[in-house]
């Protein structure tokens, strides 16, 4: 194991320790440093490390905060190979089989806690985010929430994590976002009404309108 995966391991072990929970700031590069007796560029190739898998993140001119994926199980790998329409089809079908079940689920349950996010949260696919950035809580996330099945929630945050630019090529090539939102807002209404199948029934119908898209759009050879 190299020096700066060794720092990597005791960063993230400060952030442990410290109990330091997503959006709280590190000790500065220098300040590590001093900490670990290294140089500050081999901090900084650790942190880099960290932020492949989300566990830090950098905010130019403000410092480095921990990220979402220090609570992750399942993280992405950055050196995958580039995407292609099978790639993405994949990550649709996997949702075709575990997302209608837990709209059924979140129907059912409406977890009172999880409902609030899942209103604010119906709304992103009308506001969609600049560049590659993800929505700070996903609609399919918080529905998931809604089942009360911290399991079920943290399986689509991962999969959704770890085949990221996948999900990004679905926002761009499903990009009705009146329809998006419609379908979305319809799915909510069940979950509301605790209606189970059509909760069910809403989900996979949106989920099939989005396979739909991708397997008629086109891909450039990677």
């Amino acid at each position: 194991m190299s020096l700066s995966e060794r720092l990597a391991d005791s960063i993230v072990e400060i952030i442990r320790d410290e109990q330091l929970a997503p959006g709280a700031a590190l000790a500065s590069s220098r300040d590590l440093a001093k900490r670990f007796d290294v140089t500050t560029p081999t901090v900084r190739e650790a942190l880099r490390r960290l932020e492949a898998t989300g566990i830090v993140e950098f905010r130019h001119g403000s410092g480095t905060y921990v990220g979402a994926g220090i609570s992750r199980r399942v993280l992405a790998n950055p050196h995958r190979p580039t995407i292609d329409r099978e790639s993405v089809l994949e990550l649709v079908d996997a949702r075709l089989v575990l997302e209608p079940a837990i709209a059924a689920a979140a129907a059912r349950t409406r977890a009172p806690e999880a409902m609030s996010r899942l209103e604010a949260a119906v709304t992103n696919a009308l506001h969609p985010p600049a560049g590659d950035t993800r929505p700070a809580v996903h609609f399919h996330v918080a529905l998931a929430a809604a089942s009360g099945n911290r399991l079920l929630e943290e399986s689509v945050e991962a999969l959704l994590h770890v085949r990221v630019r996948e999900q990004i090529e679905i926002r761009h090539r499903y990009d009705d976002r009146e329809r998006d939102h419609a379908e979305h807002v319809r799915i909510l209404a069940a979950i509301r009404e605790g209606d189970p199948a059509a909760a069910e029934t809403l989900t996979r119908t949106h989920l099939e309108s989005i396979r739909k898209a991708i397997e008629t759009a086109e891909f450039r050879a990677p």
